[in-house]
């Protein structure tokens, strides 16, 4: 989320150039954090349309902010809050507004319980009347103005969350390598990646990480050079890698059986995380029906 904010600024026109360099400057000599606060518990994802439940008010010297956002990733780290608001005015304006996370009227809740993903600290934030300055809005538009998305953002954020869950199922591998080869059951008297059945298993397991591997390079690659598939392709990438890595867990668990399942065994851990790539925008519904239409032409 770090470097999917600070390069999404860089190319921001809309920002204004001394609070860009202000967030840039703290991230490189303080570590400062910054990430996007947009899911509320009314609406649930913005993604998804609907009218936000989070507002800013206009003030003589700035800005009245109020709501609550939810699944806060990184909540009570996190030095910059990029709040995803409406405005209060007679034709509303949507979009983001740049707050301290120190600021007087701010709470982090810690309701952040789920399945994998655990040590996130996606922590619900409430906002009771903080005052940011008048430029602070660093990015408000009209709503019709937000449709389309950018490719090379869609492009990047998909690279860096596929490659987060890649991981995860990389790592979930390396464990059932290490368990193969050297768990040696006394009714077989060698050691469990002796049997075919195993080879087998591991080379599925390698397969899709493989093609994993290759479609992470390609985004890479064209977030570098500029040259991306569509937003529609990319989001299908996303969908495919995130099966892949899911699958590429679940046959790890499905060899090692209870040796799996338990608390003191990394790849229950890694199963629990892999499973929240489904989460992430874009989310398998919207982009299956996205390319389906697309290819359909209706």
């Amino acid at each position: 989320m770090q470097y999917l904010h600070h390069d999404a600024i860089a190319r921001n026109p809309h920002w204004p150039a001394n609070l860009a360099r202000l967030v840039g400057q703290m991230a490189v000599e303080d570590g400062a954090l910054i990430n996007a606060l947009r899911v509320e518990p009314e609406l649930g994802t913005p993604a998804r349309g609907g009218l936000l439940a989070t507002v800013a008010r206009r003030m003589d010297t700035g800005w009245s902010l109020s709501g609550t956002k939810i699944y806060c990733t990184g909540a009570p780290g996190l030095t910059w809050l990029q709040v995803w608001a409406r405005t209060d005015e007679a034709i509303p304006r949507v979009g983001s507004f740049l707050v301290l996370a120190n600021m007087p009227g701010i709470r982090v809740v810690e309701t952040w319980d789920h399945l994998g993903l655990r040590a996130s600290g996606s922590h619900t934030v409430i906002f009771d009347d903080v005052v940011i300055p008048q430029d602070h809005a660093v990015d408000i538009r009209l709503p019709a103005e937000w449709r389309g998305r950018d490719a090379h953002q869609a492009a990047w954020n998909v690279t860096l969350i596929s490659a987060v869950y890649t991981g995860v199922a990389e790592a979930a591998q390396d464990w059932l390598r290490s368990f193969l080869t050297s768990r040696v059951p006394s009714n077989l008297g060698a050691p469990l990646a002796s049997l075919t059945r195993m080879q087998e298993a591991m080379g599925r397991i390698e397969a899709r990480l493989l093609v994993n591997r290759h479609l992470l390079g390609g985004l890479a690659r064209s977030v570098a050079t500029g040259d991306f598939p569509t937003v529609a392709e990319i989001d299908l990438l996303k969908v495919s890698m995130a099966e892949n890595a899911i699958e590429a867990t679940r046959d790890a668990v499905g060899l090692c059986g209870n040796h799996a399942l338990s608390r003191a065994n990394p790849l229950e851990r890694h199963f629990r995380d892999v499973l929240c790539a489904h989460i992430h925008t874009p989310q398998t519904d919207s982009a299956l029906i996205t390319a389906g239409r697309a290819r359909l032409g209706v």
